[in-house]
């Protein structure tokens, strides 16, 4: 999204290439036109992995499993993902590419909406990647600091909407005004909540990581 499709495609020339398993299960979900995490980003997420070495990987937004089976692949032996999506088809979707690829015993998939799933999760995460609608991360975001441990890693997808959160909410189109006023607003409480270390990255549609402190 930041830089020009030269230099994306010379960055992706010098990147380790992810296994084909996973390159097959995204262009399945690219053929669907389910909305999956974009090259850049799936690379930013194996290097935190690989830095981090979380025990305890929450999700909130697992679609059809891509991001999460990613995940599996890079996390340490011994730790677990849990996560969670609202949209039936899709997670029916992600049980059977979680099963595909043998994952079911590292992996938990928690079905329904995310605010009222997320009060019913015990603390413990050290990883928490956050990929679902944009309009509640600002709501969502209260409930998963609840639930990281000191330390632990947030890391938010799709934060500059294309660039459209660089202008006045009246140059946005009316029906994404309020996604737009949101994601300002989460932006804002990141980069100034107490808790909080936070950067954000030009990376994919926009990364922020935050390090609960």
């Amino acid at each position: 999204m930041m830089t020009d499709e030269r230099m994306r495609t010379f960055l992706h020339s010098l990147e380790q290439d992810f296994p084909e398993w996973l390159n097959c299960l995204r262009r399945e979900a690219v053929a669907d036109q389910v909305p999956v995490i974009r090259r850049e980003t799936a690379s930013l997420l194996r290097f935190l992995l690989t830095a981090k070495r979380p025990a305890s990987i929450l999700e909130v937004g697992t679609a059809v499993g891509y991001s999460t089976l990613l995940m599996s692949e890079y996390m340490p032996s011994g730790s677990h993902i849990t996560t969670i999506e609202n949209y039936e088809k899709r997670f029916c979707a992600a049980q059977e590419n979680v099963e595909r690829a043998g994952r079911g015993d590292r992996i938990t998939l928690l079905f329904g909406d995310a605010r009222e799933v997320l009060d019913g999760l015990e603390g413990g995460f050290d990883f928490i990647f956050m990929d679902a609608a944009k309009g509640q991360y600002i709501h969502f975001l209260p409930k998963v600091l609840r639930l990281m441990t000191p330390g632990a890693l947030l890391v938010s997808d799709n934060v500059l909407q294309e660039g459209d959160i660089l202008e006045s909410r009246y140059a946005v189109e009316r029906r994404d005004r309020t996604i737009h006023a949101r994601m300002r607003e989460y932006l804002y409480e990141l980069t100034h909540h107490p808790l909080l270390e936070t950067i954000v990255l030009p990376v994919g549609d926009g990364v922020t990581v935050s390090v609960r402190k």
